[in-house]
């Protein structure tokens, strides 16, 4: 294979430079913090796709037919092997310093010199197989040139051997190599969900979901359902930490299996609601789940803790794929279940005289946050609108939050816009909000929770060819200022980040922490008796949580 590798000297000389260029570049610190194994991967990857972009270049130049003096002789070779060594070795020394400065603002423990010993022993066979697969398409396309050099003129062959082998890579990769994992992840996930977990005890409250008298069957609400059903803090859990007066929260979860389509799952869960008094309470919130089905108990205890209880929360299943995979391949999976939700949510919930019915809201983290923005159309609620929303972590693709982004005020940060004053849109992050103390709310609240080193929010496909705005200005609390911005590079370390950004620290990356929904909540449902004291006792309990 190194045979191979090398055979041609000017390509894999300007290819090797690349590739360590790239290598080197993939070393430098990025939003989260990565592990030696993801870094590894990260790094192997860059250097053959590096490679490759040498050669290409190469071969490029000499179809244009452009004038040429260029020879990589023995000399010129072992010149690019030194520097490329050096190069590499001094990079993979500052990676421990670059690493360490993201770590620390998440204070984590710092790394060695071991880091960067399993980085290479993780790129070595990584860039071996992904060059042994660029040899595969290499012969994949001289078997296309030889073929059609037979029927039209040399050039014109080699354009069409490009589109013709690029067609069929693209076949091989999408509709087998693809969909198949994704039909595997899908079957896997499904069966995870599916399982019992011991520690997960049908409720004893026959009224509650999945109850004996529930419309939803126990065993049908997912790993993910029950944990959510089965972990409501009490109305006494509740009053010792509030030292006021408080009831059970209401929770109705209905899982895929429950029913066949979008449309019936929701109707189920608005007739659950309804038997178990949910618009009784003084609030109610559409709550989103996560691609699994997962919602945060970080975001929806505190809300039970600063409502007395006296709230409702619904939400419906609509996948079993992690958020960062639906959101990578299928960002509209959800959508219609989010919609049929509000719909038949809001539909009852508009019959209900004014007087008396809750304050409705809407709720979402991660693809929870992207389905929830689209469920609720202003169009369809102009006339008598829900009084707000709390959306967490919202996806790049979020097109509304992507259209609030880019009319911010002027003067204000992309990582943390202030929108026409925070009178109808505010956002927040670790430190607080962007938004002056003492704006006025307008009648509709939203607030966006978002943290700086969060990449599933600030990724965005242009990150591989421009500096994105976010990097422009001052960064975040948690964001290290060894950051940088590479053509290529940059986008590829974002891709990963989004891939590990659940596995930061809890107040870091994609991983919220209740000590900031506190503040979010507390803004949005206009809580005047809610005192730090509580909040510093909301947190140790979530502290001492296994749900957090």
């Amino acid at each position: 294979m190194i045979r191979w590798v090398f055979a041609a000297k000017l390509d894999s000389t300007i290819g090797l430079l690349l590739g360590t260029m790239m290598f080197c570049l993939s070393l430098t610190p990025s939003l989260v913090p990565r592990e030696a194994p993801a870094q590894g991967l990260l790094a192997g990857f860059c250097f053959v796709l590096g490679y490759g972009l040498g050669l290409a270049a190469v071969s490029l130049w000499r179809y244009l037919e452009l004038p040429s003096r260029l020879d990589a002789g023995p000399m010129l070779q072992k010149v690019s092997a030194v520097l490329c060594l050096g190069a590499s070795s001094y990079f993979l020394w500052c990676s421990i310093g670059w690493q360490n400065s993201v770590r620390a603002l998440m204070d984590l423990p710092p790394v060695d010199i071991t880091y960067t010993v399993m980085v290479v022993a993780i790129a070595l066979p990584v860039a071996g197989v992904m060059l042994v697969l660029i040899g595969i398409v290499r012969l994949v396309a001289r078997s296309v040139f030889r073929l059609t050099s037979r029927f039209i003129p040399h050039r014109a062959a080699i354009v069409l051997t490009a589109v013709l082998s690029t067609f069929i890579i693209w076949v091989v990769a999408n509709d087998l190599l693809v969909r198949s994992v994704f039909r595997v992840l899908d079957a896997s996930y499904s069966q995870l969900d599916s399982l019992l977990e011991p520690e997960r005890a049908q409720p004893m409250d026959t009224d509650g979901t999945g109850g004996a008298r529930s419309l939803v069957q126990w065993d049908e609400l997912g790993r993910a359902g029950r944990e959510f059903v089965a972990s409501v803090p009490q109305a006494n859990e509740i009053s010792a930490l509030t030292g006021r007066p408080a009831r059970e929260p209401i929770r109705v979860y209905v899982g895929l299996p429950s029913a066949e389509t979008p449309e019936e799952r929701a109707r189920l869960a608005l007739d659950e609601l309804i038997r178990q008094g949910g618009f009784d309470r003084s609030v109610l919130v559409v709550m989103t789940p996560t691609g699994t089905g997962w919602l945060d108990p970080a975001a929806s205890d505190p809300l039970e803790f600063m409502t007395d209880g006296d709230v409702a929360s619904v939400a419906v299943q609509y996948s079993y794929l992690a958020s960062p995979i639906s959101l990578l391949a299928q960002a509209e999976y959800g959508v219609d279940t989010a919609q049929a939700l509000f719909r038949a949510v809001y539909g009852h919930w508009t019959n209900l005289p004014r007087g008396e019915r809750p304050r409705l809201y809407l709720h979402g983290l991660s693809l929870g946050a992207l389905n929830s923005q689209i469920s609720a159309s202003l169009f369809e609620m102009i006339g008598d609108p829900i009084q707000g929303a709390l959306w967490s972590g919202p996806p790049f693709r979020s097109g509304l939050w992507r259209q609030i982004t880019a009319a911010r005020d002027a003067g204000s940060l992309a990582r943390l816009p202030v929108f026409r004053g925070g009178h109808l849109v505010r956002f927040m992050d670790q430190d607080g909000s962007s938004t002056p103390p003492g704006t006025e709310w307008g009648e509709l609240r939203v607030v966006y929770l978002q943290y700086p080193s969060d990449p599933i929010v600030f990724f965005s496909p242009a990150d591989f060819y421009r500096r994105p705005q976010w990097l422009q200005e001052p960064l975040g609390s948690d964001v290290s200022d060894d950051l940088r911005w590479f053509p290529i590079v940059t986008g590829f370390q974002l891709v990963l980040d989004m891939l590990v950004a659940a596995d930061a620290p809890i107040g870091h990356g994609h991983l919220y922490s209740p000590a900031h929904y506190v503040p979010a909540w507390a803004d949005l449902l206009d809580i005047d008796w809610w005192t730090p004291e509580m909040t510093e006792a909301l947190q140790s309990r979530a502290a001492r949580s296994d749900d957090f």
